[in-house]
């Protein structure tokens, strides 16, 4: 199985006596997802489910993708991708899927470093850092005794808005 990783785009700051959970996209932040978006399809990449936290901010990025990718239908909400979540949870929410599926989680930091760090070296001390509209890959994505993979890749917004043709490999 392989699992992509997108945080969210840059969203707005929360107003005097606003919400973080309804903070949306600013015009940037929908703009580099959307570049994002874009990428992804150049890769010829289609996702089996596209798994995003419940915050405004994270439906948004997932819906850019979904509708770029013309896969509205394979949105899911998952509560486990919140801000403070557990990487076990979530862990245990993807194994629940086959082990052939293509997986994008939408969520936020620091939930997403910890999981790619948890994925790939068993525990939070990785020292990974994901940007907003950052992606990550990892492949081979198994759980059987703890959650194992490979990071493929790991790319930042503004690398895949420079990259106007598919690249090999990624």
């Amino acid at each position: 199985m392989d699992i992509f990783i997108l945080r969210h785009g840059k969203a707005e700051d929360a107003g005097p006596g606003g919400s973080d959970a309804d903070r949306q996209l600013t015009k940037r932040g929908r703009d580099d997802i959307l570049a994002v978006a874009h990428w992804i399809a150049l890769q010829d990449l289609h996702f089996d489910l596209i798994a995003a936290s419940p915050l405004a901010r994270a439906q948004e990025t997932a819906a850019i993708v979904a509708d770029v990718l013309g896969t509205p239908e394979r949105m899911r909400t998952w509560m486990a991708l919140v801000p403070g979540g557990n990487p076990d949870t979530v862990c245990r929410e993807i194994g629940r899927h086959p082990d052939d599926s293509l997986i994008l989680l939408v969520g936020h930091e620091p939930l997403l470093s910890s999981l790619v760090s948890r994925i790939i070296a068993g525990d939070d001390r990785a020292g990974i850092v994901m940007t907003k509209g950052s992606l990550a890959k990892i492949r081979n994505y198994s759980f059987t005794e703890r959650p194992s993979g490979e990071l493929h890749w790991l790319l930042t917004a503004r690398q895949m808005a420079g990259t106007g043709e598919k690249r090999y490999g990624l």
